[in-house]
């Protein structure tokens, strides 16, 4: 099998993702996982599409990944993972749509507009 490279994103966040036989070793922007994603919750999102499809420890995977938080980061990387595991087996494909691990979602912050103090917020009204 040969290297795998998909995109995924979230927020303001684009991860190239790419997937490798091998034992399991997770590398993001030249880091250990444990070292770039300290929290327990953060690092289950990345390693849960593996769970799904029960095939721990039989990936490399290199992530490169800019913008956004970590929570975005995260969830742009999970997609990345589940596209590419996608097209190493289309029988995957149903478990991680289950789980909505295919979902790009859409959602980002909402631009400020002139004349208020943030996106939607507005000034106190005083009628006299």
């Amino acid at each position: 099998m040969e290297v795998i490279n998909t995109i995924g994103r979230r927020k303001s966040s684009v991860a190239r993702v790419y997937l490798s036989q091998g034992s399991g070793n997770i590398q993001i922007n030249g880091k250990e996982l444990k070292d770039y994603f300290p929290q327990e919750s953060i690092q289950f999102n990345i390693t849960d599409p593996f769970k799904t499809v029960e095939v721990e420890n039989q990936f490399d995977l290199k992530v490169n990944v800019q913008g956004g938080g970590f929570k975005g980061q995260s969830e742009a990387i999970r997609l990345g993972i589940s596209r590419a595991l996608c097209k190493v087996n289309e029988d995957y494909r149903k478990p991680l749509k289950d789980k909505k691990y295919l979902t790009r979602d859409a959602r980002k912050v909402e631009r400020k507009k002139f004349g208020k103090p943030k996106a939607r917020k507005s000034f106190q009204f005083s009628k006299r």
